[in-house]
């Protein structure tokens, strides 16, 4: 692939492995609120990728005001943030993660994260990764409330804003198919999907997917190598 002139990543399922925690926390919480958990089929469609109130307004087939969905969603979260710690997987960023930020740090390609995820997990997320060692604030953007989750392109469209690149000039990295309609929607140049092969068929099959793979180990580091930090 040509070198884009900014990098977006979706969060959960790309930079870091922690999709099964949010899946069994959706299902416990499911079940708390409607008396039986997902099924997969229900996952696959209307959790990944989406905002806490787009899932919970799924899960209550009903409209939820953001006050609580902001509510319910921190009772979830914290179901969540329970077990990351813990995780084996999800503990510490995905493979190929690390080098991959590293050299980008050392680049003039600018990047940054466009996630599903509320401020809670967002503050969890810089804490327990450390991510400020490669992203500055503004380069984490995430459902503040203002805006529509994914499918809707908002988040692409903001994190393209912010990295004062055209989406066509942008490269996304995402698990989700949502996600992936998200940086359609937003008029993204490059979409690569990550997964595990089993699921590499059905991602090819995705409207606007450029490329497939199994992690960010995967991407060449030797694009980004030799360009200079950018100063100013």
């Amino acid at each position: 692939m040509n070198l884009p002139a900014a990098i977006i990543f979706d969060f959960n399922g790309v930079l870091v492995w922690d999709s099964h925690l949010h899946e069994q926390a959706w299902c416990e919480f499911a079940r708390r609120l409607r008396g039986s958990p997902l099924t997969q089929d229900e996952i696959i469609q209307y959790i990944h990728g989406r905002t806490n109130r787009t899932v919970l307004e799924y899960v209550l087939s009903r409209d939820v005001t953001a006050d609580e969905a902001l509510l319910l969603g921190e009772a979830k979260e914290a179901i969540y943030r329970e077990q990351c710690p813990y995780d084996a997987v999800a503990n510490h960023l995905s493979p190929g993660a690390v080098p991959l930020l590293n050299v980008l740090r050392e680049s003039t390609i600018p990047y940054a994260i466009a996630t599903s995820s509320g401020l809670g997990n967002m503050m969890f997320y810089e804490q327990q990764y450390r991510l400020q060692q490669w992203f500055a604030p503004e380069f984490l953007i995430y459902d503040d409330g203002t805006v529509r989750g994914k499918p809707a392109p908002d988040l692409y469209l903001r994190a393209a804003q912010r990295l004062q690149t055209r989406p066509a000039h942008c490269m996304v990295v995402e698990d989700s198919v949502s996600g992936i309609e998200s940086a359609r929607a937003a008029g993204i140049g490059h979409i690569v999907a990550l997964g595990p092969t089993q699921e590499h068929a059905r991602l090819h099959t995705v409207p606007g997917v450029a490329n497939v793979i199994n992690s960010l180990a995967e991407i060449d580091l030797q694009m980004f190598q030799h360009l200079p930090v950018a100063i100013g």
